[in-house]
């Protein structure tokens, strides 16, 4: 089975999308750092999601894992807040196949150790693909609208066109 470890701006959008499901589906099981447990259900207040993500978690297929090495823990958190510290050192520990990450300098530490990585836009992009939803384009906007998603135009209109979605 694929070991894939999730930061919080992908799960916080998703959520806010109310897309937890998709996750599920595509995924099956997801591996949380304790500090991305924290903000995401902790801090999350009334945010959307947050039962979601909860209940996932009681139900199992959202699992907390502590990263084990305090070394590779600290030296990552020079760099990065201390949620994309913690996905990428556990990524490293337990070989993960795939993590979830929208922040461009976590992206970049992600590129320099070889982790492979998503974010929330290519989560919707795999969705559309094995048919969990049928508009690229109207959870795009949904992001944009309710989950205050930055995404650049030119970004917008290639993902679209990738799916078929371009007019």
């Amino acid at each position: 089975m694929d070991l894939v470890i999730s930061d919080s701006s992908v799960l916080i959008h998703i959520a806010s999308i109310h897309r937890i499901s998709l996750l599920k589906k595509l995924f099956h099981h997801l591996l949380l750092p304790p500090a991305v447990w924290q903000e995401v259900v902790e801090q999350g207040g009334d945010r959307a999601g947050v039962n979601e993500v909860r209940q996932a978690q009681q139900a199992g297929w959202i699992e907390i894992a502590t990263p084990g090495n305090i070394l590779v823990l600290k030296l990552l958190k020079r760099e990065l807040d201390a949620g994309e510290a913690e996905v990428i050192a556990l990524a490293l520990e337990r070989q993960a196949t795939l993590i979830f990450m929208d922040e461009a300098e976590g992206r970049r530490v992600a590129e320099v150790y070889g982790l492979s990585k998503t974010g929330t836009v290519g989560i919707l992009i795999r969705a559309k693909q094995a048919g969990y939803i049928t508009s690229l384009k109207t959870e795009l906007d949904n992001l944009l609208h309710q989950g205050h998603f930055w995404i650049k135009d030119t970004l917008y209109s290639a993902v679209l066109k990738a799916v078929g979605e371009d007019g």
